[in-house]
Formats: C-alpha cells, sequence, structure tokens
C-alpha cells in the first residue's frame, strides 16, 4: 500500500464510515472542499495544527485513485 495511502482511514462509526485522516476526525471531503473553495496548503495546516503536509498530499492522491476507473457511455441513439 502506497505510504501516503495508508494515512487515510476508515473506521465504523466514525463521521459515518466516511474516509479520514489519520483517524481524525477530519474527513479527505472536508479538506478537498476546503481546496475546491481556494484555501492554500498553509491556511490549512495552520487551521488545522494536528494536519501535516503529506496528509494534504494523501487526501489529494486518495481524490485521484477514486476516479481512476473507466467511464462507459451509453451509445447516443
Amino acid at each position: 500500500m502506497n505510504t501516503l495511502l495508508s494515512r487515510i482511514t476508515v473506521e465504523p462509526g466514525k463521521c459515518g464510515g466516511r474516509p479520514c485522516i489519520r483517524g481524525y476526525r477530519m474527513r479527505v471531503k472536508d479538506v478537498l472542499e476546503l481546496l475546491a473553495h481556494g484555501a492554500n496548503w498553509e491556511e490549512i495546516l495552520t487551521d488545522y495544527p494536528f494536519l501535516e503536509a503529506d496528509d494534504l498530499r494523501a487526501c489529494l492522491e486518495f481524490a485521484a485513485a477514486q476516479n481512476d476507473h473507466v467511464l462507459l457511455h451509453a451509445a447516443a441513439s
């Protein structure tokens, strides 16, 4: 398993079983939304001091891996 992806944890009963960072109640989705809304890495790491730069990298890698599949489109009729 990739070292970065090992930072992403899923625990039943914690955040609804959604992927979190290192067992904290900080979901991958939360970090991705912060980035999508323009927060930079320094801001995120300052606002959430328990996070590390590799946690942010892990979120991006996790999101990329989730989208690594072939999309099949129905032929136009």
